[in-house]
C-alpha cells in the first residue's frame, strides 16, 4: 500500500502540469484560428490511434525512460548529472563500433555492444563524480561541459576515422550493423524495439533496489539530509560515485538501444537532435524521480511528440504545439522546486531564529 501510495503521490503533479500545459497549447490552438478539440483529437491520434502510431510513441519513449532512470536515481542521492546527453552519445558510438567490428556472432555483437555502451556511459559520468569528490569541481558544471566533449568527439569518430565512405553514404555515420547484431523488434513491421522491455525492466530493478536494498536506503538518506546521513556513517563519496557511474550507464544504455534497435549505425546528430536527454530529465523532474512514475511521464512527454507530428500533418498548427506545452512544463517544474526550496529556507531561518 505504501508504494502504491507513494507512486500515485509522484503522479500528482505530472497531472497538473499536464493540465496546466493543455489549458496553454488550447492558446495557441486558438490564436492559430483551429479547432481546439480538434486539434487535440489529431494529437492523441498521432500518438494512439492506430497501432502503428502506439508503437512508434513507445518506441520514441525508450530513451527517454532509459535517460530519466538515470538521472533519477543521481537526484536521489542528492547529486546534479546533467551529462546524460554526453554520455548517451559515447555509449552509442562505442557500443556501434564494438558491433561492426567486433569479430563474433550476432547475439555475442549485441551482448558485447550493450554492455560497451553502458560501460562507457558509466565511465564518462564517473569522471565529473571524481572529479567533484578529488578537487570539489561542481558536477552541475562539469556534467554540463562534458557533454560538448563528447558529442564533438563522436563526431570527430564518423567524420574522420570510422565513417561510411561508400559513394551513396551523404552524411557522417558509421557503416551498418550486420543484422545479425541488430535488436529484434518486438512486433513485425512496427518500430518499437527490445529496447522497451530493457527500460521497463530497468524501471522496475530501479525501483526494488531504492526500496528494498541498503544502497537505496543510503541513496535516499543522502538525498534527504546528506549532513545527518554522513554523520550516521553513509559514505558519500562511494554513494555519490555509485550513483554516477550508474545513471552514466543508463544513459550509455539509452544511446545504445538506440543505434542497435532503431538506426542500425550511428549517425551524427541523430541522438542529440530529437532531445532525448533533456525530456528524459523533464521526465525524472515531473515523476519526483519514481522508476514507476517515470514509466507513466516518459510515455506521455514522447506522445506529445509524436502527437505534434499529427496535428502538423492534419492541420495548421504547427509541429511547435508540443514544445509550447513541454516549456509550460518546465516552468511549472520550476515554480513548484523553487517554492519547496523557499519553503525548506524558511523553515531552516525559524529554527536557526528559535535557537538563538
Amino acid at each position: 500500500m505504501a508504494a502504491i501510495k507513494e507512486l500515485s503521490k509522484s503522479l500528482v503533479q505530472p497531472f497538473l502540469a499536464v493540465v496546466i500545459g493543455l489549458l496553454t497549447g488550447a492558446l495557441v490552438i486558438a490564436a492559430v484560428g483551429e479547432s481546439i478539440l480538434g486539434t487535440y483529437q489529431e494529437m492523441w491520434k498521432g500518438a494512439f490511434g492506430s497501432f502503428y502510431f502506439l508503437t512508434s510513441t513507445l518506441a520514441r519513449a525508450t530513451p527517454i525512460m532509459l535517460i530519466a532512470l538515470g538521472l533519477s536515481l543521481a537526484f536521489r542521492a542528492g547529486v546534479f548529472n546533467l551529462g546524460a546527453e554526453g554520455q548517451m552519445v559515447l555509449g552509442a558510438v562505442s557500443a556501434a563500433l564494438v558491433a561492426i567490428y567486433l569479430p563474433a556472432p550476432g547475439m555475442i555483437k549485441i551482448v558485447a555492444g550493450i554492455f560497451a555502451g553502458m560501460a562507457v556511459g558509466g565511465f564518462w559520468a564517473l569522471l565529473p563524480g571524481f572529479m567533484e569528490a578529488r578537487f570539489r569541481i561542481p558536477l552541475l558544471i562539469s556534467t554540463l561541459l562534458f557533454n560538448y566533449i563528447a558529442v564533438l568527439f563522436a563526431s570527430y569518430l564518423v567524420t574522420e576515422p570510422f565513417r561510411d565512405r561508400s559513394g551513396s553514404a551523404a552524411l557522417a555515420q558509421t557503416v551498418m550493423l550486420e543484422k545479425s547484431a541488430w535488436l529484434p523488434k518486438l512486433f513485425a513491421g512496427m518500430s518499437v524495439h527490445a529496447g522497451f522491455l530493457f527500460a521497463i525492466v530497468a524501471a522496475l530493478l530501479l525501483f526494488w533496489v531504492l526500496r528494498f536494498t541498503p544502497f537505496g536506503y543510503e541513496v535516499k538518506m543522502l538525498g534527504q539530509n546528506s549532513l545527518f546521513a554522513q554523520y550516521g556513517g553513509i559514505n558519500r563519496i562511494r554513494v555519490m560515485l555509485t550513483g554516477m557511474f550508474a545513471s552514466g550507464g543508463l544513459a550509455g544504455l539509452a544511446g545504445t538501444v538506440e543505434v542497435m534497435g532503431a538506426h542500425y549505425r550511428f549517425v551524427d546528430g541523430a541522438l542529440t537532435v530529437p532531445g532525448f536527454a533533456w525530456t528524459g530529465l523533464m521526465a525524472a523532474l515531473l515523476a519526483n524521480s519514481h522508476p514507476l512514475g517515470i514509466i507513466v511521464t516518459s510515455i506521455l512527454l514522447a506522445a506529445f511528440q509524436t502527437g505534434a507530428m499529427g496535428v502538423e500533418r492534419n492541420t495548421d498548427v504547427p509541429l511547435e504545439l508540443a514544445s509550447v506545452i513541454q516549456a509550460v512544463l518546465i516552468l511549472f517544474i520550476s515554480a513548484k522546486f523553487s517554492y519547496d526550496w523557499w519553503k525548506k529556507r524558511k523553515v531552516k531561518g525559524g529554527e536557526s531564529h528559535g535557537a538563538l
